[in-house]
C-alpha cells in the first residue's frame, strides 16, 4: 500500500497551515519525558468526507517515542448539521535534552470523487531537562488526591432529568394499562409495537449512559427503538432509512403532531452527530431525549386508540 508521502506526491499537495504543539501538562516549557500532542485543525468540514491519517509508527526512536497513534476529534458542528471542526494529534514523548525538527504532517482527504492531500507546515520542539538541587534534595512521601465535595448545582441537572423521565414512563405504563384491549385471542402472543418500544427504552432510563464513552450506545439504542415503532406503527421502513428521509416519509402523516414531529427530527441529527461524528451531547440535551421519545410513542398510541373507538361507535 502506498504510504501518504508517495500520495502526496501523485496527487498533488495543498498547504493547509501550520501544525500546533501542546504539552499535556500546563507549564511554561516542556520537559523531559513530557506527554506532547502535535497535530493539526481543520475548520468547516463538509459531512461524508474521508480522512487517510499518516502512519508514524517508524517516528519511534531512543530519543523521541509515539504514545498514542494518530486520532481524528470532532470540536464542535453547527446545528444544522451542514459542517464540522476536526482536530488530529498524536501524543508523543521526548527523553533527551535540546531542540526537535518534527516532520511536516500530510493528511489524504477524499470528498465525493475528489482526493488530495494537505499539508501542514512542521514546528520545533524545545525540550529542557530539569535541574535537581542534590545538596538540598529531600524525599518526601506522595500527598493523596484532593477530594472536593460535590455540589448541588451539579447534582440537580442529574436529579431532575432522571425523576422527569421516571414521571413519563410511570404515566406512559399507567395510560397502556388503563386502555389496553383483551381480546382474548389465545393465538396472539406477542405485544404491541407501543409497549415493545416502552420496554427498550425503559433499558436506556439511567444517566449513565450519558456519559461521553457511553452516548453512541445510548443513542443508537434509542432511536433504533423508535424506528422499529414507526414500521410497526405507521407502516413506515424505518430501520432502513437515514434520518432525511424518515422524516420526509412523517410529514404528511396527520397522527403525529407537527412540534412533536420537529422535536424527534433534531433529536434524530443531534443523533447521527454522536454516533458518526464523535460530536459529545451536553447533559441538557441527553435528559430530552426519553421524555420526548414516550411521549411520542404514547401519543401515537392514543391516536391510534381514538381510531379504534370511532371505528367501534359507527
Amino acid at each position: 500500500m502506498l504510504s501518504i508521502a508517495i500520495l502526496s506526491i501523485l496527487l498533488g499537495v495543498i498547504p493547509s497551515g501550520e501544525a500546533f504543539i501542546q504539552p499535556l501538562a500546563k507549564r511554561d516549557s516542556i520537559l523531559i519525558a513530557d506527554h506532547v500532542q502535535y497535530g493539526f485543525r481543520l475548520k468547516d468540514v463538509n459531512p461524508g468526507t474521508r480522512f487517510a491519517l499518516p502512519d508514524w509508527s517508524e517516528v519511534s526512536n531512543d530519543t523521541l517515542t509515539v504514545v498514542r497513534p494518530w486520532r481524528l476529534d470532532t470540536l464542535k458542528a453547527d446545528k444544522k448539521g451542514k459542517a464540522f471542526d476536526l482536530q488530529g494529534t498524536v501524543v508523543i514523548a521526548p527523553f533527551e535534552e535540546g531542540k526537535y525538527e518534527l516532520p511536516p504532517v500530510y493528511l489524504l482527504r477524499r470528498s465525493g470523487d475528489v482526493i488530495d492531500t494537505l499539508e501542514f507546515s512542521p514546528c520545533t520542539m524545545e525540550v529542557k531537562d530539569v535541574a535537581i538541587d542534590t545538596a538540598g534534595f529531600e524525599v518526601r512521601p506522595i500527598k493523596d488526591l484532593i477530594r472536593y465535595p460535590v455540589t448541588f448545582k451539579e447534582i440537580l441537572p442529574w436529579a431532575l432529568g432522571g425523576i422527569a423521565a421516571a414521571g413519563l414512563i410511570a404515566l406512559a405504563v399507567f395510560l397502556l394499562l388503563r386502555y389496553r384491549r383483551r381480546d382474548g385471542d389465545a393465538a396472539r402472543h406477542a405485544d404491541p409495537p407501543h409497549i415493545v418500544a416502552l420496554r427498550e427504552l425503559d433499558k436506556y432510563r439511567s444517566d449513565r449512559y450519558w456519559a461521553p464513552e457511553k452516548q453512541k450506545l445510548f443513542y443508537s439504542g434509542v432511536t433504533d427503538t423508535l424506528k422499529e415503532y414507526i414500521d410497526a406503527r405507521f407502516g413506515v421502513d424505518a430501520p432502513e432509512m437515514t434520518t432525511a428521509e424518515l422524516f420526509a416519509a412523517l410529514r404528511d402523516c396527520k397522527d403525529i403532531d407537527a412540534g412533536l414531529r420537529e422535536e424527534l427530527r433534531e433529536m434524530f441529527e443531534r443523533a447521527d452527530f454522536v454516533k458518526f461524528a464523535k460530536y459529545i451531547a451536553p447533559d441538557g440535551d441527553n435528559a430530552k431525549v426519553l421524555p420526548l421519545s414516550v411521549r411520542f410513542v404514547t401519543s401515537t398510541y392514543q391516536s391510534e386508540l381514538e381510531e379504534e373507538h370511532a371505528g367501534d361507535e359507527v
